[in-house]
C-alpha cells in the first residue's frame, strides 16, 4: 500500500508540473495575433522583393516630449515586447520610443520567400521613420539588432544622433570558425526545437548557466510556436536569418561609424551562431563577450564601454537597472 501511494503520489506529482507548464506553454500563431503586446501596436505594408509584407511596430509617446526618439531592435530570437521596461523608463525621461518588429520576427510578415540582408531590414525601419517623419535618432540593438543597428548607422548615417550596442552577436566573424552550414542544414535543426532544447541553448549562451524563472516566459515565446500549424513556415524564415547573421559580418565596418558610441557588455555572455558546430579548440573562443567589448570599443571611435559584471547576455532584462543608468546618462549627455 505505501509503494502504491508513493505512486500515485509521483504521478500526480508529474500530472502537476506537466499542467503547470500547460499553464504557461501554448500554442502561438505565425504572426502572434493571440499575443498582446505592452504597447498599441501599429504596421507599414509595403512590397519588397516580389512579397506584400507587413511589418509590425509600437510608437511609444512621453507624456512631456524632449523631442529626441530611441529606436529599440529586437534580437532574433525576441520581438519587441521585451523592450517593454526600457520604453517606460525611457518615455519617463521623455524620449519617444520606436519598436519596430523585423520582417520574419514578432507580429511581423513571415514571408515564403525572401533574401534576408541587415541592408533590406535597415532601409524597411527606415521606411518606419519616414512614414512617422522622423529624420534624427539614437537607435540600440540588442544581440542580432546590434548588427542591424550597426548596419543602419553606416547606412544612414546623417540620421543617428547616438548608437548604442547591448551585447551585440556580430563582434566576431563566425565564418572564421564555425564550419559553413546551409539554409536547409539549419532549417532542418529549427524544426528539431522544443522548449527544453530552448531552454538549454538560452541556459547556456545567454545566461552563463544561470536561470530565473522571469526567463521562462521569452522561452515560451519561442517555443509556443514550435506547438503551432505554421512553425514550419517561422522555422524558415529563422534558417534564412541564421544565414544572413553568418555570411553578413559587420565587424570589419566599425572603424567607419563616427557616431558618438556606447558598448553596454554584461561579462557572463558566450552566445556565437553556430558556436555548437565548431571544433572543440575554437569553440573555447567563440563569445569572449569581455573580450569582444574591449576589442570594439578600440575599433569604433569616439566609444566608451561599460561592463557589466555577473550579467549575461540580457542586461535589460537580467539586471535592469543597471542597464539604464549608463543608457540614459549616455543619452542625455549634450
Amino acid at each position: 500500500m505505501k509503494k502504491l501511494s508513493l505512486s500515485i503520489g509521483l504521478l500526480l506529482l508529474s500530472l502537476t508540473a506537466v499542467n503547470a507548464q500547460n499553464d504557461t506553454l501554448r500554442p502561438l500563431d505565425m504572426n502572434l495575433e493571440a499575443y498582446t503586446y505592452p504597447f498599441p501596436v501599429d504596421y507599414l505594408e509595403f512590397e519588397s522583393q516580389g512579397e506584400k509584407l507587413r511589418m509590425a511596430y509600437m510608437d511609444v509617446r512621453p507624456p512631456r516630449a524632449n523631442g529626441k526618439t530611441v529606436v529599440l531592435l529586437h534580437g532574433k530570437n525576441f520581438n519587441g515586447a521585451y523592450w517593454e521596461e526600457t520604453a517606460k523608463a525611457l518615455t519617463a525621461k521623455g524620449f519617444r520610443v520606436l519598436i519596430p518588429d523585423q520582417i520574419g520576427f514578432g507580429k511581423s510578415t513571415k514571408p515564403l520567400h525572401y533574401q534576408y540582408s541587415f541592408h533590406d531590414l535597415a532601409s524597411n525601419t527606415k521606411k518606419v521613420l519616414d512614414k512617422l517623419g522622423i529624420s534624427r535618432i539614437a537607435i540600440l540593438g540588442h544581440s542580432m539588432g546590434g548588427m542591424l543597428a550597426t548596419r543602419f548607422t553606416l547606412m544612414y548615417p546623417e540620421m543617428v544622433e547616438k548608437f548604442i550596442l547591448e551585447n551585440p552577436i556580430g563582434l566576431e566573424d563566425y565564418k572564421v570558425k564555425v564550419p559553413f552550414q546551409s539554409v536547409d542544414k539549419w532549417y532542418m535543426s529549427e524544426l528539431k526545437s522544443d522548449f527544453n532544447s530552448i531552454k538549454n541553448y538560452q541556459l547556456n549562451s545567454y545566461y552563463d548557466g544561470k536561470w530565473k524563472d522571469s526567463y521562462t516566459k521569452w522561452a515560451n515565446l519561442l517555443a509556443g510556436w514550435t506547438l503551432g500549424k505554421d512553425y514550419p513556415r517561422v522555422a524558415w524564415n529563422s534558417a534564412l536569418t541564421y544565414d544572413m547573421i553568418y555570411t553578413q559580418p559587420v565587424c570589419y565596418e566599425f572603424g567607419l561609424i563616427k557616431t558618438p558610441t556606447l558598448l553596454i557588455i554584461g561579462q557572463r555572455d558566450r552566445s556565437a551562431v553556430g558556436k555548437n558546430l565548431a571544433p572543440e579548440n575554437a569553440r573555447k573562443t567563440l563569445g569572449n563577450y569581455p573580450e569582444l567589448g574591449r576589442q570594439t570599443k578600440v575599433k569604433i571611435p569616439h566609444s566608451e564601454l561599460t561592463e557589466l559584471d555577473n550579467v549575461g547576455h540580457l542586461p535589460h532584462i537580467e539586471d535592469f537597472n543597471r542597464f539604464i543608468m549608463p543608457l540614459l546618462r549616455f543619452l542625455e549627455k549634450p
